[in-house]
């Protein structure tokens, strides 16, 4: 297919260009693996565990993929609005490639890239002791693409929509420091006062958290784990939407 070809076609450059400079991988990196040798440890020690099941890792692991999510791909969309101001894409639109092509093969790289960091995790977390549910793990990779593309794709839109990197940093630190803090990542929500439990039930970020500590502990088939993968798929779809007609209406 034509789509398929022109997004391999845009994917490889970038993915090229960071292999040549991998530092950046390392980069986004550092805080999910600062988390994961200086927080975790202070998990297994509170008490009562405060709600932890399967022990600190199994609880924390999960919840830091969910994080890196956040953190390596919601800043996409400044490449983006920069590559429009310089006129790459401008250059790009007079060749054959596919419209929605230059907007998929830049997501496809993020989410790759997301795949890749969130291996490396894995294997810190397993290096420091945790053993997971393999088909969980494996399940959960689907979850983290998923989260890629709706991550990235609300990236560009907000991006396009707002065409100035300056107000988009303050918008998104707006947005995901409250998504962060209701998700339940850094810890569980169970014993939260109610306001807080409640408010965190309109977080699509806490839905993902609790899918992916569910399939560490094995919980595949978990009917909890079908309907966070509905929600997950519903709002990628939408975002998705929002990207490609606020990147069609921009090269337009």
């Amino acid at each position: 297919m034509r789509i398929v070809r022109d997004t391999w076609f845009l994917f490889v450059p970038r993915l090229q260009a960071t292999l040549r400079n991998p530092i950046w991988l390392l980069v986004d990196l550092s805080m999910p693996i600062c988390y994961l040798l200086l927080f975790a440890p202070l998990l297994a020690s509170l008490p009562g565990g405060l709600g932890i099941r399967g022990g600190a890792l199994m609880t924390f692991t999960p919840a830091l993929l969910v994080m890196l999510s956040l953190y390596s791909v919601i800043f996409a969309g400044y490449t983006l609005v920069a590559e429009l101001r310089q006129g790459v894409i401008e250059r790009l639109q007079v060749t054959p490639v596919s419209r929605f092509a230059l907007l998929l093969g830049r997501m496809v790289y993020h989410v790759a890239i997301l795949l890749s960091q969130a291996l490396l995790l894995l294997l810190v977390a397993w290096l420091l002791g945790l053993r997971a549910n393999l088909a969980g793990i494996l399940v959960s990779f689907l979850l983290l693409i998923l989260l890629g593309v709706l991550m990235a794709s609300f990236s560009y839109a907000l991006a396009l929509s707002l065409k100035n990197e300056q107000t988009m940093g303050p918008a998104l630190s707006l947005l995901t420091t409250p998504l962060l803090l209701l998700s339940g990542i850094l810890l569980p929500l169970d014993r939260a006062p109610e306001p807080l439990r409640l408010l965190s039930e309109i977080d699509p970020l806490k839905y993902a958290v609790d899918v992916a500590r569910d399939l560490f502990l094995g919980n595949v088939w978990d009917g909890k784990v079908l309907q966070g993968f509905i929600m997950l798929v519903s709002l990628a779809l939408v975002a998705l939407w929002w990207a490609a007609s606020t990147f069609r209406r921009a090269i337009a």
